[in-house]
C-alpha cells in the first residue's frame, strides 16, 4: 500500500487547475474556471472548476469530484493508479507500507524495466528516423504499407539495426544491467555473447493505459526470413500479455466518448484504423480474449465490437471468450471482414467512410452469431441440435444480474424463435444452468453463492416502491438538506470565532445525538470532525475532501459544491431598478425566500449562516419533541387510560405537565421561526 505520508505529500502538491487543465481548456469566470465537459458532448460550457474548494462540477451531466477523482474518472484509473499518476506528475517518490522485502524487490525490478523500456524506445525511434539503415529499410517498409509520418510518430515506432549487438552495446555503455537486458527480452545470449533480439525488425512499443512502455512487438520485414513473423517481449514483472491491449493508451478517450470499443487482432490493424480517423480501436495481439483484457475494456464502455478476418480461423478466434464477456456484462457484436481481407488491408482498400459504414451495417449480435454458426454445423442432426440448445442455454445463464433480466428474457425469446422450440422450455433450461452454477459455488464458497443467487432475476424480483415509501423518501431529502448545510458550515467556518468560542465549539456542543440526523453518513462526518478536533487538529473541507473512504470524500464534494454564483454586479445601483426586489426574487427562485441584509459586512456573514443553520436543526429537534409529546397527550386523554388513572393522584398533574411542555415547545418553535426571518445566502 502507498504510505499515508506519500498520500499526504500528493494531496499537498495537487493543483486542481493544473490537473484538470491537462485535459480541459479552462477560462476564468468569477472565482471559478469554466470549460467544456470532458465526460459528455456539449457545445456550451457547463464544466466548472473551483480552485478555492479544490473540486470540479459539471452542471450538464452532474459529475463532480476532486483532482484524484477527476483522474480516476477521466483516465479510468483505480484510486492507487491515480495516486501513482499524480506522484509521477509532481515527481514524488512513492513509499510502500506493509510490503514484504520480496514485494519491494519486485517493485524495484518493475521500475527498472520500465526505465529501460523507455530508453529502448527512444533508441529504436532515433534509429528509424536518423540512421541510414533505418531510413532505407525501416521507413521504406512503413511507407510501402501506407503509414504516414504522423502515425509513425504518434505510436513511437522504431527500428532495430541488423548488426549483432548495436542496441545492447549502447545500453551497457549507458550503465544498464546485463541481466535486466535479458529479462526485458531486448537482449538474448547467443553463442555465450549478448546479442540484440530484434535485429532488422520494425519495433512496436506496447503501452499501458497510463502511457508507460511495458514491452515491445518486433515484426520481421525481410521476405526471405524464416524466423517468426513477430517476436514479443517475454512475460516479466511489467509485461503480462493477458493484461494488455495494444493501442489502449491512444484509444481510451475515443472509446469513452463514443461508448464503443473496436477490437482487432494486430498492431498494423490498429495503426491503419487510427490513421483513417477511427481511434476507438485496440488489438488483442492475436491471442484469445482474457478476463483481464475484458475488464480493461469495461473501464471505458459496455459495448464491444470485434472485427476479425472472415476465414474459419478468424471466426474461431472471435468466438473465444464469449462467456467471459457476458459475465463482465459487455454487449458484444461481431463484424467479419470479407474477401480474405483484414482490417488493415480492407480500410486501405475501401477508405475510411466505407469502412465505417461496413462496420455499422454488418454488426451481428455475438450470441445470435454463435447460434447461427452452431446450427449450420449441426445441420439436420437431432443430437447435435440438442447440444446447440443446451449450449445456448448455458451461455444465456451467464447473463445473471438482476438489472439484465429484461435483456436475458429477450435473448431467450429470440433464440427460441431461431431454434423453433418452446420459449418456456428454453427458459426452464436456462434456470437449470443458473441453479447448477449456484450449487457449484455453494460447494466452494457459500458467500459467493449467496451473492450469485441474490443477483439472479428469477429469485430476487425488485419490489415496486409504494406511495408511502416515495413520500418518506421526499421527506428524507428535505431533512437531509438541512443536515448537509450544517456540515458545510462546520467544514468551512469551524475555526472562526463565534460567541465565546469557535464555530466548531458551538456546533459540536449542540449536536451530540446521532438520532437527530436522518443521513447517518453526515453524522459520521460530524463525529470524525469531533474526534480530530478534540485531538487538537483543525479539520477542514480539505481534510475530508481527500479522505480514503470514497463515500465520505464524495459526500463532502457534493456538500461543498457551488450550485449558484451571484454576479459581482449585484452591488451596483440603478435608480430605475429595485435591486432588493430582484435579488429576493432570484433567491426565492433558488428554493427559499430570503431577506438580505445589505449592511452586514462580508466577514460577518458566516455568523448568520451558522445561526440560521443551527436554528433550523434545533427547530427540527423541537418538532421531534413536540411530535413525541403530542403522542403522549393523546394516550393520556384516551377514555380507557383516563378511567384507569382516575383512581390515582397524578392524572391531572401529568396531563397539565404534558400540555405545558407542548405549549413551551410551541413557543420555542414560533421564536425560532421568527429568528429564521433573516437568512443570508452568499
Amino acid at each position: 500500500m502507498i504510505s499515508p505520508e506519500t498520500i499526504q505529500q500528493i494531496q499537498n502538491r495537487i493543483d486542481i487547475l493544473d490537473v484538470v487543465g491537462e485535459f480541459v481548456k479552462l477560462k476564468k469566470r468569477g472565482s471559478s474556471y469554466l470549460g467544456l465537459c470532458p465526460f459528455h458532448n456539449e457545445k456550451s460550457p457547463s464544466f466548472t472548476v473551483s480552485p478555492a474548494r479544490e473540486i470540479y462540477k459539471c452542471f450538464g451531466c452532474g459529475k463532480s469530484g476532486n483532482a484524484i477523482g477527476f483522474i480516476m474518472e477521466h483516465e479510468k484509473f483505480s484510486y492507487v493508479e491515480a495516486l501513482r499518476w499524480l506522484a509521477g506528475r509532481y515527481q514524488i517518490e512513492v513509499e510502500e507500507t506493509g510490503a514484504s522485502p520480496e514485494y519491494k524487490q519486485q517493485q524495484q525490478v518493475a521500475d527498472s524495466l520500465t526505465i529501460l523500456n523507455t530508453f529502448a524506445q527512444q533508441y529504436f525511434t532515433k534509429t528509424l528516423r536518423e540512421s541510414e539503415e533505418g531510413q532505407a529499410v525501416g521507413m521504406t517498409y512503413l511507407a510501402e504499407r501506407g503509414f504516414t509520418d504522423e502515425i509513425i510518430r504518434k505510436f513511437q515506432l522504431g527500428y532495430c539495426l541488423e548488426s549483432r549487438d548495436g542496441f545492447t552495446k549502447t545500453a551497457l555503455a549507458a550503465q544498464y544491467n546485463a541481466e535486466l537486458l535479458i529479462k526485458s527480452g531486448l537482449t538474448v545470449q547467443r553463442y555465450d555473447q549478448p546479442s540484440d533480439n530484434y535485429r532488422g525488425r520494425i519495433i512496436f512499443p506496447v503501452h499501458n493505459p497510463t502511457g508507460k512502455i511495458l514491452g515491445f512487438g518486433a515484426r520481421q520485414i525481410r521476405k526471405n526470413d524464416k524466423s517468426p513473423k513477430y517476436i514479443n517481449t517475454p512475460e516479466n514483472e511489467v509485461y503480462v500479455k493477458s493484461r494488455l491491449l495494444y493501442g489502449l493508451y491512444f484509444a481510451r478517450q475515443a472509446i469513452d466518448k463514443q461508448d464503443e470499443c473496436l477490437l482487432v487482432e494486430g498492431y498494423t490493424d490498429v495503426l491503419s484504423l487510427h490513421q483513417a480517423g477511427i481511434e476507438n480501436v485496440v488489438a488483442s495481439g492475436g491471442t484469445s480474449l482474457t478476463q483481464d483484457q475484458l475488464r480493461l475494456i469495461k473501464r471505458y464502455t459496455d459495448n464491444l465490437t470485434i472485427i476479425y478476418d472472415g476465414d474459419a480461423a478468424g471466426i474461431k478466434a472471435a468466438l473465444r471468450g464469449l462467456d467471459m464477456a457476458l459475465e463482465e456484462r459487455l454487449h458484444v457484436h461481431l463484424v467479419l471482414i470479407p474477401d480474405k481481407e483484414d482490417p488493415d488491408s480492407y480500410v486501405h482498400k475501401v477508405g475510411a467512410p466505407a469502412f465505417r459504414e461496413f462496420v455499422s451495417s454488418n454488426k451481428k449480435d455475438f450470441i445470435f452469431f454463435q447460434l447461427d454458426v452452431a446450427l449450420k454445423d449441426a445441420g439436420n442432426d437431432a443430437s447435435k441440435k440438442a447440444a446447440v440448445v443446451n449450449q445456448i442455454a448455458e451461455t444465456l445463464s451467464r447473463i445473471n444480474k438482476a438489472e439484465d433480466f429484461t435483456r436475458q428474457q429477450d435473448y431467450i425469446r429470440r433464440s427460441a424463435e431461431i431454434l423453433r422450440i418452446d420459449e418456456a422450455g428454453l427458459n426452464t433450461l436456462v434456470n437449470q444452468h443458473i441453479r447448477a452454477q449456484v450449487a457449484k459455488l455453494e460447494s466452494k464458497k457459500p458467500g459467493d453463492a449467496q451473492a450469485y443467487q441474490s443477483a439472479s432475476p428469477e429469485l430476487n424480483p425488485a419490489p415496486e416502491q409504494t406511495q408511502e415509501e416515495k413520500d418518506a423518501f421526499d421527506l428524507l431529502n428535505k431533512e437531509e438538506a438541512n443536515e448537509r448545510q450544517l456540515i458545510k458550515v462546520l467544514l468551512e467556518f469551524g475555526d472562526k470565532v463565534y460567541e465565546e468560542g469557535s464555530v466548531a465549539d458551538f456546533i459540536l456542543a449542540q449536536f451530540e445525538d446521532p438520532d437527530l440526523f436522518e443521513n447517518k453518513a453526515l453524522y459520521n462526518i460530524l463525529d470524525l470532525y469531533r474526534t480530530q478536533y478534540l485531538a487538537g487538529d483543525k479539520p477542514n473541507t480539505k481534510t475530508f475532501l481527500y479522505h480514503t473512504d470514497p463515500t465520505i470524500s464524495n459526500l463532502v464534494i457534493n456538500i461543498t459544491e457551488v450550485r449558484h454564483e451571484l454576479s459581482d454586479r449585484w452591488n451596483t445601483r440603478d435608480e430605475d431598478l429595485n435591486y432588493d426586489t430582484i435579488r429576493k426574487g432570484y433567491l426565492k427562485y433558488l428554493g427559499k425566500e430570503y431577506i438580505v441584509k445589505e449592511e452586514m459586512a462580508d466577514q460577518e456573514r458566516y455568523k448568520e449562516d451558522v445561526r440560521s443553520t443551527v436554528t433550523y436543526m434545533q427547530l427540527k429537534k423541537i418538532k421531534k419533541l413536540m411530535k413525541e409529546n403530542q403522542k403522549d397527550m393523546e394516550r393520556a386523554q384516551s377514555p380507557e387510560l383516563l378511567a384507569a388513572l382516575a383512581q390515582t393522584q397524578v392524572t391531572l398533574r401529568d396531563l397539565a405537565l404534558e400540555m405545558g411542555t407542548h405549549l413551551h415547545l410551541k413557543e420555542l418553535e414560533i421564536d425560532m421561526i421568527r429568528r429564521l426571518g433573516t437568512v443570508i445566502i452568499k
